[in-house]
């Protein structure tokens, strides 16, 4: 069932819940290799703030989700990439609020002059994957064992889109 939500520039106001969406993804085990959040100063300073949103709650102001993008690489060559993260609250999932995130992030890395958006999925996340489909993402390697999670090894599901726009 759809849910009332509003988007809007992440901010420091947003750190604490930003953060704790963030490791309710983490203690899941299939949205990052990541095993512990970040503090709020290294969250902040890895990620461009021109293209990081969060979904509020109608009514309660409460984040429901995030998006944000960091670049994958310093050189000149690769400015028009990034690599994004959404998160949803897991009371808020399959109510249009990632798609929301995801859509409104295309619009404004577009925007931008950025020409791909990527992100690394793992397979068993099959609803993320679906997502970034409907989005019009696609599959376009398997980094196979890449790295190991708890202890085992996981394989990630490049994805990207191209901006038919941009480039």
């Amino acid at each position: 069932m759809p849910i009332a939500f509003t988007l809007a520039p992440m901010g420091g106001e947003h750190a604490d819940e930003v953060l704790a969406v963030y490791r309710a993804g983490i203690a899941e085990g299939n949205a990052t290799f990541e095993t512990a959040v970040p503090s709020w100063e290294a969250f902040d300073k890895a990620r461009l703030p021109a293209h990081r949103m969060v979904a509020l709650a109608g009514g309660s102001g409460k984040v429901l989700g995030w998006i944000a993008v960091s670049p994958v690489s310093s050189r000149p060559a690769y400015a028009g990439v990034v690599e994004h993260s959404v998160y949803v609250h897991p009371d808020a999932r399959g109510r249009g609020v990632a798609r929301a995130l995801l859509d409104a992030l295309v619009a404004s890395t577009e925007r931008a002059g950025i020409w791909t958006v990527q992100a690394g999925v793992f397979p068993e996340n099959t609803a993320s994957l679906a997502l970034h489909e409907r989005a019009g993402f696609r599959v376009i390697g398997v980094r196979e064992r890449v790295a190991r999670l708890h202890g085992v090894w996981r394989d990630v599901l490049l994805v990207e889109r191209r901006s038919p726009v941009v480039g």
